[in-house]
C-alpha cells in the first residue's frame, strides 16, 4: 500500500477526519480521566506531533500521536511509573509554562480495524521517530501497551515484557515492531492508566455482571479489573512498558 504521511500542522483542515477515524480500542480504555483530558488536546494545540497515513485513494488509513516533554527537568529524570497519564500530564504542564521539551513521547498508532495486519503500525512509529528527528529531538519513548498481554492478564507484566522468541526479539507483537525500528526495553510502567467507575458503567461497556467481589477478567484487558461491589465501583490499573528510541 502506498502511504502519504502528513501532520496536522501541515493540512489543519483534515483534524475531524483524522479524529474521526474507526479504531479498536475496548471501550473502557477509552474513558481513563486523564486521557480524556488531554488526548483531544494534541492535535489543538501540538498539531505538529500528530500524523495520518492516507491511501491511494485519499482514505485515511492510521494516524499516530505523540507528545514533547522535559525528561530531564528537576524532580524527573526517569521515566514515571505512571507511564501514559503521566507523561501526558508533563507535556502540557511543560506547555503551559514554556519549558523547553528534550523528549518525545509517543501516545498511541492507530490503525483502521480495516487495515491492520499490514505492517501500518511499524510505519507509522517509523514516520513518528522521523518527525520527531526533523523537529530536533534525540530520543522518543514509548509507553507501550503489549497487543497480547490480554490473552495472559494473570501473568506478571515484568515477566511478560521479558519474555523473547528463540531468535531473541519480544514475543510481543507490538514491542516486538517496537525493537525492529531500533527500541530497548528501559521499565514496566505498572499504572499506566487507571479506570475506575461505577458498576453500572462497567457492565454497559463490557456486558459483563460486575457482581462479584475481587479479580474480573475483561476481554481486551491486560490485567483484571477490581470490582468492589459493596462499594458500587471497579477499579483497572493497566501497566505498559516503556520503551526508548534513541535517534
Amino acid at each position: 500500500m502506498e502511504l502519504k504521511v502528513s501532520s496536522l500542522a501541515e493540512r489543519p483542515e483534515m483534524r475531524e477526519r483524522v479524529l474521526g477515524m474507526a479504531d479498536s480500542w475496548p471501550e473502557f480504555v477509552t474513558e481513563d480521566l486523564v486521557g480524556n483530558t488531554h488526548y483531544g488536546r494534541i492535535s489543538g494545540e501540538l498539531p505538529e506531533h500528530v500524523l495520518f497515513a492516507e491511501d491511494e485513494r485519499g482514505e485515511i488509513v492510521a494516524h499516530a500521536h505523540s507528545v514533547p516533554f522535559a525528561l530531564h527537568a528537576e524532580d524527573r529524570g526517569d521515566l514515571p511509573a505512571r507511564g501514559w497519564d503521566e507523561v501526558l500530564g508533563w507535556a502540557f504542564s511543560d506547555l503551559r509554562r514554556g519549558v523547553r521539551p528534550d523528549t518525545v513521547s509517543a501516545i498511541s498508532v492507530v490503525v483502521d480495524p480495516r487495515h491492520q495486519g499490514h505492517g501500518l503500525s511499524g510505519r507509522m512509529l517509523s514516520a513518528m521517530r522521523d518527525n520527531a528527528r526533523a523537529h530536533g529531538f534525540s530520543e522518543v519513548v514509548a509507553p507501550v501497551r503489549p497487543s497480547a498481554k490480554h490473552l495472559e492478564p494473570h501473568t506478571p507484566i515484568e515477566e511478560y515484557a521479558r519474555r523473547v522468541r528463540p531468535d531473541g526479539l519480544p514475543h510481543d507483537p507490538w514491542l516486538r515492531v517496537h525493537v525492529r525500528a531500533g527500541a530497548g526495553v528501559h521499565s514496566v510502567a505498572p499504572a499506566s492508566m487507571t479506570v475506575s467507575a461505577s458498576l453500572e458503567q462497567w457492565r454497559r461497556w463490557t456486558g459483563l455482571p460486575f457482581d462479584t467481589r475481587g479479580d474480573i477478567e475483561v476481554p481486551g484487558a491486560l490485567v483484571p479489573v477490581r470490582c468492589e461491589p459493596e462499594r458500587g465501583y471497579a477499579v483497572y490499573v493497566e501497566p505498559n512498558v516503556w520503551m526508548r528510541h534513541a535517534l
